[in-house]
């Protein structure tokens, strides 16, 4: 895929430090930062998740009928090897700037593999696990073709939309997963992204 690189200047090849991240407050304790651009070589990256994950495709019980996932998936667990050194490097990054507010590592690295516009994730929160009753984070890498992440209070009120384009961060916060649901809605016309979850210890 011949995506429009947005690279930026770092020593020695690794990602940029996290300084120029911008927080948006939401409600009831919860936010959203997104940072431009953070992840170098970002064509590169995308190229080789797409050839190295081993991506399947899942299938999920939905009311009375089964039905296909609209996206492939894998997830990497802790001590695994994730398939690029500079993903290694984010996490490491992001661990080290949000210890002081979360108290503790990333540890796991969820990927999604949208195809094209038709693949997509319904309304959730991120609420198996710790996310259901404490406040915690789930860091996105977005690599490809941009989407739109759209997020809303759960007890109704104005959302929020945040692109996401190629190489860049957005880190949901606080109460996010509690008190917010999040999407990635189908589109009538789309290129192939990956997205990568960073997500603390027990929270899915």
């Amino acid at each position: 895929m011949d995506f429009q690189s947005s690279l930026f200047q770092a020593a020695s090849a690794g990602v940029a430090d996290l300084s120029g991240i911008e927080r948006r407050a939401l409600t009831r304790g919860a936010w959203v930062d997104v940072l431009r651009a953070w992840v170098p070589e970002a064509d590169d990256v995308f190229a080789r998740l797409v050839a190295d994950v081993p991506w399947r495709a899942e299938r999920r019980q939905m009311y009375d009928r089964v039905v296909d996932v609209p996206r492939l998936v894998h997830t990497y667990m802790i001590g695994d090897p994730l398939p690029h050194p500079v993903l290694e490097e984010a996490r490491d990054a992001l661990s080290a700037h949000y210890l002081p507010e979360l108290g503790e590592p990333f540890r796991t690295a969820g990927c999604c593999y949208y195809r094209d516009g038709r693949d997509s994730v319904a309304w959730h929160g991120d609420t198996i696990g710790r996310g259901r009753s404490h406040d915690t984070m789930v860091a996105i890498v977005s690599l490809g073709d941009p989407r739109k992440l759209h997020l809303r209070p759960r007890n109704g009120g104005d959302g929020v939309v945040v692109e996401m384009a190629h190489g860049d961060l957005v880190v949901m916060g606080g109460s996010c997963q509690r008190t917010w649901e999040h999407a990635v809605p189908k589109v009538a016309h789309a290129g192939p992204r990956i997205s990568v979850q960073f997500r603390p210890l027990n929270v899915f």
